[in-house]
């Protein structure tokens, strides 16, 4: 049958199908030969479906299929109070295709604008490319399950991330995914060519990840400092009832203090780990000098409260260092909240009775930014509190660059789910964008050390309780490409992809 005729034949439930089924490209499940079959379907589907409106049609149920089962899990937080939320479970799904699909419906319709096969697949995918870097920072941005992020199953398949990115990443997985859709409407030469590039491709990313870890991999021969993650793996159902808070804290406590707590730096724990203020409850703060090292500090999560100059309580999402003495070092107030989670977007035109999934009196209020925060000798760090680690270059102080990061989250929101899994993904990318060690302290888990080469140290299965102690390897001798000139370098690559684009269209090539 001809590829017209097949591909012609309802385009939009064709889309929507392979949409669906591309989600299983992504972590946890990376099935990779899927993406030649799903991005070359959409490929051939935009071919055969040229008019503008045919093409909006077939990118945005494409990405409807893509984004409502590719973010299925973030709806399980909904469940954690099933008889006030869940009635919104099966609404939060579809709200997700219905706007994300959006983010894949801009590159096909203007992806229909090029007429020769090699100008459209140039331009879909730096215009893919384009439409990842937008969805970070539109209504406030949600860059999850970037497409670079399939290639995570081997850090040696995603170090060119530490040059273009991981928006860069995807640009190039994308093309390579859609070059059997053009080699049906190649000529011989046109095949050659492609066949070509489909093989060089992939040989290119792999041997300069293999050489790159290679390379750099003794630069970490001498183990720096020792930090302690505490996963105390408590049920997001009992983290804030008012009966378990003491023994949700003396969990912590107890974890912290276990053997070997004078050869530790650092104890960690995650995300609003204290349910108490500590920065005011002296009482409680006396209790955790058993899990605090010696010569050493705890870094813990909690709701810090302020009162504004009105007398109002503003709640932070924040994170305390306290040392040996009980005295607060230094904190860092969480900048980029999630919207409907810990603030309501538009609060003050919707009824009173929305409130965030957090359960705060009001909307948190954002920290400043990024901040790199110095504790004595020990080298510099930043600390970034659940989702602020899925945004490529904006999870460092480019004033004052940390050597080593630190990440607190609660994915037991989430259950066990790919959620956790791919959060985990992404501390893994933006530590070899930025060539910079990062701690991730987790709840429920996934809790791990990760190298600068985005190789995982040591790690703490999900939902189990456990400590561990992990010695983090030095920082890279030199700052990384990408870290130096962050999305500047993505958007060249794009922007370069969609100018050839349009040449090749004046060629008619």
């Amino acid at each position: 049958m001809p590829i017209n005729k097949i591909f012609t034949f309802w385009p939009k439930t064709q889309a929507l199908a392979l949409g669906l089924l591309s989600v299983a490209i992504l972590p946890p499940y990376y099935f990779l030969p899927l993406s030649l079959v799903c991005f070359s379907g959409l490929y051939l589907l935009l071919w055969c479906n040229p008019k503008k409106s045919q093409s909006f049609g077939i990118g945005y149920w494409f990405g409807f299929g893509h984004f409502s089962l590719g973010l299925s899990w973030a709806a399980n937080a909904l469940l954690i109070d099933a008889e006030t939320y869940g009635w919104l479970y099966p609404i939060a799904i579809a709200a997700a295709g219905l706007f994300f699909g959006l983010f894949i419906a801009l590159p096909a319709v203007l992806s229909a604008f090029f007429k020769s096969p090699w100008a459209k697949l140039l331009a879909f995918s730096g215009l893919w490319g384009l439409s990842e870097w937008l969805r970070s920072f539109i209504l406030t941005g949600f860059p999850w399950n970037l497409l670079g992020s399939a290639l995570t199953f081997d850090p040696q398949y995603f170090q060119t991330v530490s040059i273009y990115g991981t928006y860069g990443l995807s640009m190039m997985l994308l093309l390579w995914s859609m070059l059997p859709g053009i080699w049906f409407l190649s000529g011989k030469k046109s095949k050659i060519c492609t066949l070509g590039l489909f093989v060089i491709l992939p040989i290119l990313i792999c041997g300069y990840g293999y050489a790159r870890i290679h390379h750099l991999s003794p630069q970490f021969a001498t183990p720096g400092l020792t930090v302690r993650m505490v996963q105390p793996s408590i049920a997001q159902d009992q983290k804030w009832d008012m009966a378990a808070l003491e023994d949700n804290f003396a969990q912590h406590i107890k974890l912290g203090a276990a053997a070997g707590l004078d050869k530790v730096d650092f104890v960690i724990w995650g995300e609003t780990a204290s349910p108490f203020p500590l920065d005011m409850d002296s009482r409680h703060r006396e209790q955790i000098l058993a899990s605090i090292p010696p010569h050493g500090y705890l870094i813990t999560g909690l709701v810090r409260v302020q009162t504004s100059p009105y007398g109002q309580l503003l709640p932070y999402n924040s994170m305390l260092i306290i040392n040996k003495q009980g005295e607060i070092e230094n904190y860092y107030d969480k900048a980029h909240l999630v919207p409907f989670g810990e603030y309501i977007p538009l609060r003050r035109f919707l009824p009173e009775w929305i409130k965030p999934l957090t359960n705060t009196v009001a909307n948190f209020e954002a920290g400043p930014g990024p901040r790199t925060l110095q504790i004595g000798s020990y080298p510099p760090f930043g600390v970034l509190i659940c989702y602020e680690i899925i945004f490529p270059a904006e999870i460092t102080n480019h004033h004052q660059r940390p050597e080593w990061l630190i990440n607190l989250t609660n994915d037991a929101w989430y259950g066990d789910s790919a959620g956790p899994r791919q959060h985990l993904i992404s501390a893994r990318l933006r530590a070899v964008e930025e060539g910079l060690s990062i701690v991730r302290v987790a709840n429920s888990g996934i809790s791990a050390g990760i190298d600068p080469l985005g190789r995982i140290i040591g790690q703490i299965p999900l939902n189990h309780r456990q400590i561990l102690d992990i010695q983090l390897p030095s920082k890279l001798s030199t700052n990384t490409f990408y870290g130096h000139h962050g999305n500047l370098v993505s958007l060249f690559l794009i922007i370069f992809g969609i100018s050839l684009a349009i040449y090749l269209s004046t060629r008619k090539l």
